[in-house]
């Protein structure tokens, strides 16, 4: 996916994956009951700080902070503008 949004500094642009829709058993999870999902792809990286270089690149699933991050909407599409402190891990 390509956009025409650039973070700065330290910020990422992530697209989050979809909530799960069943459990591992096969239970269909009602949609008021789903979970922020806290997992995604980046889409954009800005150019770090002087003091700090950028760690992950576009293209990395990451997992991210439950409250980590601003929702934006960007040509019908849902994304999460962080820091790149807010990520935990790169899958």
């Amino acid at each position: 996916m390509s956009t025409n949004i650039k973070p700065l500094a330290d910020r990422v642009l992530v697209e989050p994956m979809e909530a799960e829709t069943t459990t591992a058993a096969g239970i269909i999870i009602p949609d008021s009951a789903k979970e922020k999902p806290q997992k995604g792809t980046v889409i954009a990286v800005g150019n770090g700080t002087k003091d700090q270089p950028m760690t992950v690149k576009k293209g990395d699933t990451i997992l991210y902070a439950k409250y980590a991050g601003t929702e934006l909407s960007f040509d019908g599409n849902d994304f999460l503008i962080m820091r790149e402190s807010d990520i935990l891990a790169i899958l």
